[in-house]
């Protein structure tokens, strides 16, 4: 397999482990939060600032990709690692979920979606296959299968329909898959673009994904027909769309548990840093959110204090910094009062700043998770981060 995963603690009295996760592109260590980087960049950060905040890796956005500036583009480039001059290991989810929010722009088959372009109209068709095909083409590590989300709250029989859609198309997903090849360089390049040779370029791992909503007898019917296709990784889809938090919490245990121990386990599109711990508490490995990118460009931040919205009135003369409690760039150097000023006057170094705090705050906690882990006091940490207000 192109990925390894090896747990080298394990909680005592909770479902939370830490590991490490061996890719093409370098070692993840888990439990670990992913930015996103929808387009190929996190929003408002440079490459440079990414690692020096020691993100491990990053999630990219097919749907998007395969729009802008599409898939062939970055396979001739020498995929995307290449491509984003991003050195450290990449997981592309497959484009399912954003074509699903897009309703009334796409239609479910038993073949694929049909969707039309939220940039221009166009109409175009994603199938398990294709699905797989476009995510090869940009070389991630870790891949997705094609599913199928639905929003909550939804009928047993709309569940019951989208689990048995998901599990015909991760079968298909992962033929294509075994057919499938990574990206391969043009013949000719400008002289500042050198691609990898195609016999450098590592193969992907394709991650399966559990659905079924907050129904658990279809979520275990679910992982079993995944766990029958034996893949790399199995990842939590449909979850934080909607239901209550205790409900995802309730489902995300009782699904990690059924999963085999020795495979990672990915919840998707989760979320607050209260959610991260409660994930790690009840077995997950690998969690991703736009929560600190998107929210710091509306100028919400994430602090040891809770959110400070920062266009508040309150700020405007405080000369505090936005966490007191942070090391992070942002925190070390400028104001609440500064920040608020760049966001009140529309400055973009104001999301610019609250998008690397969020980060590090987000990545910080992640760091203290795992070594809570490490030194055996997961079960305390826990406890005292639940105690506060």
């Amino acid at each position: 397999m192109p990925i390894r995963f090896e747990i080298i603690a394990q909680d005592k009295t909770t479902r939370a482990r830490a590991g490490l996760l061996h890719t093409p592109h370098g070692v993840v260590e888990t439990p670990v939060f992913m930015p996103v980087g929808t387009g190929g960049t996190v929003k408002g950060m440079r490459q440079e600032e990414l690692e020096a905040l020691a993100v491990q890796i990053l999630l990219a956005n097919t749907y998007h990709l395969y729009l802008r500036p599409g898939h062939e583009l970055i396979r001739d480039a020498g995929g995307l690692h290449r491509f984003m001059a991003w050195p450290r290991p990449i997981l592309t989810d497959s484009g399912g979920f954003q074509v699903m929010s897009l309703k009334s722009l796409g239609r479910v088959t038993e073949d694929g979606i049909w969707f039309r372009s939220h940039l221009d109209g166009s109409k175009h068709f994603l199938s398990p296959e294709r699905a797989v095909e476009i995510q090869l083409a940009l070389g991630a590590d870790i891949i997705m299968t094609l599913d199928e989300c639905v929003e909550y709250p939804a009928s047993h029989q709309t569940l019951e329909r989208a689990v048995s859609l998901t599990t015909r198309w991760a079968e298909r997903s992962k033929q294509a898959f075994a057919r499938g090849s990574g990206p391969e360089p043009l013949a000719t390049h400008p002289e500042s673009v050198t691609p990898n040779p195609p016999s450098q370029i590592p193969r992907s791992s394709l991650f399966g994904i559990v659905q079924g909503g907050t129904d658990k007898e279809l979520r275990r019917q679910s992982a079993e027909a995944l766990m029958g296709l034996d893949f790399e990784g199995y990842a939590l889809g449909g979850l934080s769309v909607g239901e209550p938090k205790s409900e995802m919490y309730d489902v995300a245990e009782f699904t990690a548990d059924l999963l085999p121990r020795e495979r990672p386990r990915y919840m998707m599109g989760v979320g607050t840093p209260e959610d991260l711990l409660e994930g790690v508490a009840r077995g997950i490995d690998l969690f991703d959110c736009v929560m600190p990118t998107r929210n710091a460009r509306n100028a919400c931040a994430f602090t040891s204090e809770g959110k400070v919205i920062l266009k508040n009135v309150r700020w405007a003369r405080d000369e505090r910094p936005l966490d007191p409690a942070c090391g992070c760039a942002v925190c070390r150097r400028y104001s609440r009062a500064y920040l608020r000023h760049l966001f009140v006057t529309g400055e973009m170094l104001g999301a610019i700043l609250a998008t690397h705090h969020n980060l590090h705050f987000y990545l910080d906690t992640m760091r203290k998770i795992r070594q809570s882990l490490l030194f055996g006091e997961f079960a305390e940490f826990h406890r005292k981060v639940r105690m506060q207000p």
